[in-house]
């Protein structure tokens, strides 16, 4: 238990670090005096930054002690992100942003890959809940949080007391975390590229990796600039912004362990199917919804949280048993770039597609959400054909309609 509250802890301030930045987009677009679609760059820096040291990270991830390899990577995250924080204008907080994105998102991969590793098959699913509650707290608290230390101190302090936090979590999993080697045994020795062209060649991984790409597509087409189409057309003001985090997450808080516990009952294939078609009413409704009392706006948003969100539960749970036990490390490596790359081009297809009129309000916003709905169809169907490997040594594996 206590391992995987340090994990969700680690992915709580790496997922903080990555939301945060999205809620900031209507003061980034007027202090730096940016387009949406710059802004969307912004953003994507930090996702495309972490898809390209994905691939580098593959070639070194599986042959190090994961313990070690975390609290290094996770060090080094929390300084780009003081960087974040002390950067003077646009151009110093891109190149921030970017090396963020090369520590958070291998960091993210490591935390699933060790839920793996160490959680059996039949268990994975409530695991995967337990660390991506992480989500939900971010949204609860994390999120309204750095708002409010942003509206009263600056946009640059929130990333500062995400570094602080971070220096604080890295001593607890110090502290707390197994040493991981278990791994090391499990192959031999081999080439950093030649496990990866091993693991790329697997015809199931191939499967995986697309199916990886559209569950993340689905999503960044419209999350990026929800806070820009709510204050622009909605009417929502600055201060209402936050409750639509705080209710969201909330909700999300509740749905993220009950959607786990339905995983491992249900069968994780069918839950993600639901979640994957439930999804799609509330991401069209976002995007569409006019200027609407607050209440109405919430029934919406947190529909929105707790199906995106919870589709990312059996969905993670899947992609970690896609993954060949003693190759798993490099695979998840290599699935957090491909995460971060669909990410990354999810938010710079939904700039280009939103346009501004005279008045300065969204249009074409639906059609972000009409894309992000075919990637949730797309990725449904490419999870039924997954084969998934029950345990960390055995080639067992079974299929993601079990």
């Amino acid at each position: 238990m206590w391992l995987l509250i340090t994990l969700a802890g680690i992915q709580f301030t790496n997922i903080l670090d990555f939301m945060i930045m999205m809620p900031l987009g209507p003061q980034f677009t007027s202090l730096f005096s940016i387009s949406d679609a710059q802004f969307g760059l912004l953003v994507s820096a930090y996702t495309l930054a972490g898809g390209v040291s994905g691939v580098v990270a593959s070639s070194y991830i599986d042959r190090f002690d994961r313990k070690r390899l975390l609290l290094v990577l996770y060090g080094l995250f929390a300084l780009s992100t003081l960087a974040c924080g002390l950067a003077p204008g646009y151009g110093a907080l891109m190149v921030a942003r970017v090396a963020a994105g090369i520590f958070g998102g291998v960091l993210s991969s490591l935390s699933q890959t060790i839920v793996g590793d160490v959680i059996p098959f039949e268990r994975r699913g409530r695991a995967m809940g337990i660390v991506m509650t992480s989500f939900s707290v971010s949204t609860v608290a994390g999120v309204p949080l750095g708002l409010f230390l942003a509206a009263h101190f600056g946009w640059h302090t929130p990333f500062i007391a995400i570094a602080s936090m971070c220096a604080l979590l890295a001593v607890f999993a110090a502290l707390t975390m197994p040493t991981l080697t278990a791994h090391l045994k499990m192959h031999a020795p081999a080439s950093a590229w030649g496990r990866i062209s091993e693991t790329l060649a697997d015809k199931n991984h191939q499967r995986a990796f697309l199916f990886s790409a559209f569950l993340m597509f689905a999503g960044f087409t419209v999350i990026p600039y929800i806070t820009i189409y709510m204050q622009t057309n909605v009417g929502l003001t600055s201060a209402q912004i936050p409750m639509i985090y705080l209710v969201g997450g909330l909700a999300t808080l509740v749905s993220a362990r009950w959607f786990g516990r339905l995983a491992d009952s249900r069968g994780k294939f069918e839950t993600f199917r639901l979640l994957a078609i439930a999804v799609i009413f509330p991401m069209l409704g976002i995007t569409l919804i006019p200027a609407v009392p607050l209440p109405l706006v919430l029934c919406v948003t947190t529909l929105f949280f707790v199906f995106m969100s919870g589709r990312m539960i059996p969905g993670m749970a899947i992609l970690t048993s896609a993954g060949n036990p003693a190759m798993r490390g490099t695979f998840m490596t290599l699935n957090s770039a491909v995460q971060s790359a669909a990410m990354g081009l999810a938010a710079l297809v939904g700039g280009h597609l939103i346009s501004r009129d005279a008045n300065g309000l969204v249009h074409n916003y639906w059609m972000a959400a009409l894309v992000g709905t075919c990637a949730s169809v797309a990725a449904m169907f490419l999870a039924k054909g997954l084969d998934l490997h029950k345990g960390m040594v055995t080639g067992t594996t079974t299929t993601a309609q079990e």
